[in-house]
């Protein structure tokens, strides 16, 4: 995933540049990094993995099977919701995140190893 990586990184550098650039202007630029979300897309992936792993198709068997297999360092043991990236948009394009500016904030349940 190294292509993905830079781009990520670029686009959060841009994130910083582009917020320094429109200072003073009332703007704010921030990027929003999710992670793993509950979207169909994911959940087709996580099944289609999950029955050449021979977990069944259970749903709640194959996210948990997922969480202690997979991704158990994650501190949060779910999928995020779409709705829970929504609030967090609604929230930094509000007025009352009006000294947010340049962050990259992270909704990811905690997996990201790094403070950045």
């Amino acid at each position: 995933m190294a292509d993905y990586a830079a781009a990520k990184a670029a686009m959060v550098n841009s994130t910083v540049s582009l917020a320094k650039a429109l200072a003073g202007t009332g703007v704010t630029v921030n990027t929003v990094s999710p992670g793993v979300i509950h979207t169909e897309g994911v959940e087709r992936v996580l099944r289609e993995a999950a029955k050449r792993l021979g977990w069944g198709d259970d749903w709640e068997i194959i996210q948990r099977r997922w969480f202690e297999d997979v991704l158990s360092d994650k501190t949060v043991k779910r999928l995020g919701r779409v709705e829970e990236v929504a609030d967090l948009v609604a929230f930094v394009a509000s007025p009352l995140a009006d000294y947010i500016n340049g962050a990259n904030l992270r909704i990811d349940g905690g997996k990201s190893p790094s403070v950045n």
